[in-house]
């Protein structure tokens, strides 16, 4: 793309039907001005929003380009050719504070943007400048990167101050005009809540250095879909991807100030368009996106996006504008009094999910992303965000959220809560609406907790029987809590027993960013060692947290890699690299230092919680008497003694065993079929070596059959000879056991 100059001052001349329009003419103009541009027809109402490609093949053909900028005078579709040259046409009609006009004889493949002419009074919010070409916020794809950041400020020198003159062509993304996509081509998996095991991945690093894929394919859309990525998800049991944002995105400022690219992609430029740079073949992201998702259907599974509609790239009013503050900055934004945002992300500014505008747009974009795209559900970032009318206390019903799930198309997704913001009362573990799952930090901080020896048994316990005491039985169901022991903010779990502290700097930050807090160890070494004895208490370390994460009882979510002992070098951050970085060396999964014997521990894992069911519960256990005359959960200490008042509250406990019943489980097959009986124990123990009396309730005396032990490499216990409830059974250290009933 070519570079224009300061301005208006465009020196090309373009032809238009009907007349000639010289692309540097005065912004300011009248029907009487000659050299005015030509206005679009207006005999199309004001929706859909967008660019909407109207009689492909037909004399009418045109594109129908509709935009909200309420406060503006008036709006113009800028037309870009191959060369940078600009075509401005006045849109010809305001509707609901929509400007939308048809312009005939433009088809896909256009690139475009907006100029919004009106008041700058930027203390009230207000700030038009048509200096600045604008993205369409529901543009489907997008073209081009941030050439000077400089010449996307909105202002001269103060954001509060006079409006910049500099104009932004040729240094900011472009939209495309796009056809139909037409429906999702591909039935959906439709996997039950209680089946699902989420898998958290990021489309670039997962296949960056993958060495089944195609190098022409690693770390594209295209990528995941190699026989060798899809085979390794089958075969490890997991039944859902949740992509890190895929969303189109551009670097926010203090990253690209720091000389680095956003690599996570949590700074969205288009709500409606595929990340371009994941295509393997330029401008093929949308069909790419879409084959992506048929072929993972086809293999049985899912696709949830992480989404992130709490705040934009655009930063705070000392950012750039390069879409919506351009537009209709009160109407997108939390603002305050003086005009300035209020930010309850940590990201500059925070998209008002009580406005109207800012509703439809996050439901149209969801919609898209599931009728046209295919995918099963969302991921919502910060999600508490969304739901502070005004910035102000939490509201469960809030207008946005209860938009998402009264929608007859988005009621049917998997929906995903990430239960706060970047503020204290932002903190609303367990307090979404009953449609709603949530990521569950205090299970991850419990189980880290626990495996570290920092915690008795108390909270263990509770997030190993599905988090009850964070739903509410009457309206959620275990499934709800999205259980996790790693995600891609923090450690992955080779680093969580490998390094006591985060070690951040090469994101340019000094160490500032990151928590502080990971309830990790090192086991005696900070970072890589061969030290043997080490090497192993580490790999049994892993084997606990991950065994304790997929057998409890909610949905578990892994980080991936994790199977495989992937490390990020102490980096609990890595959400940025420099901005030259290749594709191949950004945070790449490191496949070639895969630890098979762990992949198949998690693959058994898997297996063995496919195979019970009483492992995944569609309903919270009962802990009580029930109609059979027994309950369905027992809890017992290391002695094999059932838990008192005083156990519970003993924290130096490190072992914690529990019986659970599954002969009345309820649970039942897509046919109907109930389940057989998957009764048995699972045994935690989180101490050193010692004995262990297996525990039993009263009204079982017979036999118990050891079917996984952690402690060992691949999970294969040493003995599987059935014992008797009562036995003493000698533990070397940190293991999980499971055992199930004889016969």
């Amino acid at each position: 793309m070519s570079r224009s100059g300061s301005g208006c001052a465009t020196p090309s001349i373009l032809d238009y039907p009907g007349r000639r329009f010289t692309a540097g003419s005065s912004f300011v103009s009248s029907s009487t001005d000659p050299t005015a541009p030509p206005a679009a027809h207006a005999h199309r109402g004001p929706f859909p929003l967008g660019a909407t490609v109207l009689g492909v093949g037909h004399p009418d053909a045109g594109t129908h380009f509709s935009v909200h900028a309420p406060h503006s005078d008036r709006v113009q579709v800028c037309l870009i050719d191959d060369d940078g040259r600009e075509q401005r046409i006045d849109l010809a009609d305001r509707t609901f504070g929509i400007w939308h006009g048809t312009v005939p004889g433009v088809g896909p493949g256009q690139r475009y943007g907006y100029r919004a002419h009106g008041p700058w009074k930027p203390r009230a919010g207000l700030r038009t400048n048509p200096h600045k070409l604008l993205l369409d916020p529901w543009a489907r794809r997008l073209a081009g990167d941030v050439g000077d950041p400089e010449r996307l400020l909105a202002y001269h020198d103060d954001p509060f101050g006079d409006p910049s003159t500099v104009d932004s062509l040729g240094h900011t993304p472009l939209s495309v005009v796009t056809g139909p996509s037409g429906p999702a081509r591909h039935d959906r998996p439709g996997t039950a809540w209680e089946q699902t095991v989420l898998y958290e991945l990021h489309v670039g690093s997962y296949t960056a250095r993958h060495p089944g894929v195609p190098p022409e394919l690693r770390g594209t859309y295209p990528g995941l879909t190699a026989p060798a990525v899809l085979e390794h998800l089958v075969d490890l049991g997991v039944t859902a991807v949740e992509l890190l944002p895929v969303h189109a995105f551009v670097t926010e400022p203090p990253v690209r100030a720091r000389g680095m690219r956003n690599h996570w992609g949590y700074s969205t430029a288009a709500y409606f368009a595929p990340h371009p740079g994941y295509a393997s073949v330029p401008g093929a992201e949308i069909d790419e996106f879409r084959s992506m998702v048929d072929a993972l259907h086809a293999a049985g599974i899912e696709v949830i996006l992480d989404v992130v509609y709490n705040h934009t790239c655009e930063w705070s009013v000392a950012g750039p504008t390069l879409s919506w503050r351009g537009l209709d900055a009160p109407g997108y934004y939390l603002l305050d009094e003086h005009g300035l945002d209020v930010d309850l992300t940590g990201c500059g500014n925070t998209v008002d999910g009580n406005s109207p505008i800012a509703v439809r747009m996050v439901c149209d974009s969801l919609r898209y992303w599931a009728t046209e795209m295919g995918v099963d559900g969302f991921r919502f970032d910060l999600a508490s965000a969304l739901g502070r009318p005004r910035g102000g206390e939490f509201d469960p019903r809030a207008a946005l959220l209860t938009a998402i799930t009264t929608d007859p198309v988005l009621t049917d997704l998997k929906l995903i809560a990430e239960p706060w913001d970047a503020t204290g009362p932002g903190y609303r573990l367990g307090e979404f609406g009953a449609q709603w799952s949530e990521w569950n930090d205090r299970y991850r901080d419990a189980v880290r907790r626990f495996w570290t020896g920092r915690s008795g048994v108390r909270e263990i316990a509770s997030r190993l029987a599905g988090s009850e005491d964070l739903y509410s039985r009457t309206v959620r169901q275990p499934w709800m809590s999205i259980n996790f022991v790693a995600a891609h903010d923090g450690f992955p779990v080779a680093d969580l027993v490998a390094y006591e502290r985060k070690h951040n700097e090469d994101n340019g930050e000094d160490g500032r960013d990151g928590a502080d807090h990971n309830e990790s160890v090192n086991h005696g070494v900070e970072g890589p060692t061969a030290d043997p004895e080490i090497v192993a208490a580490r790999d049994r370390h892993v084997r606990a947290l991950l065994s304790t994460l997929l057998l409890s009882t909610g949905t578990p979510m892994l980080l991936a890699g994790d199977e495989f002992g992937n490390s990020q070098r102490g980096n609990n951050n890595a959400y940025c690299v420099p901005a030259d970085t290749p594709r191949t060396d950004a945070w790449p999964l490191d496949w070639s230092s895969a630890d098979t014997t762990r992949i198949a521990f998690v693959r058994q894992l898997l297996l063995l919680r496919k195979v019970v069911p009483v492992l995944r519960q569609r309903r919270f256990f009962d802990g009580r008497a029930r109609t059979v005359g027994f309950p369905d959960l027992v809890w017992f200490g290391g002695d094999g003694v059932e838990l008192d008042e005083s156990g519970w509250h003993d924290d130096d406990r490190r072992t914690l065993q529990a019986w659970v019943d599954g002969s009345r489980l309820g649970t039942v097959t897509r046919a109907g079929v109930p389940l057989a009986d998957s009764s048995g124990l699972i045994v935690l123990h989180a101490g050193g070596p010692t004995t262990i009396v297996l525990a039993g309730p009263e009204w079982y005396r017979a036999r118990v059959v050891c079917v996984l032990d952690s402690s060992a490499p691949d999970g294969a216990p040493a003995d599987t000879s059935p014992r008797a409830v009562g036995a003493e059974l000698e533990v070397t250290g940190p293991t999980v056991l499971v055992f199930r009933i004889d016969g």
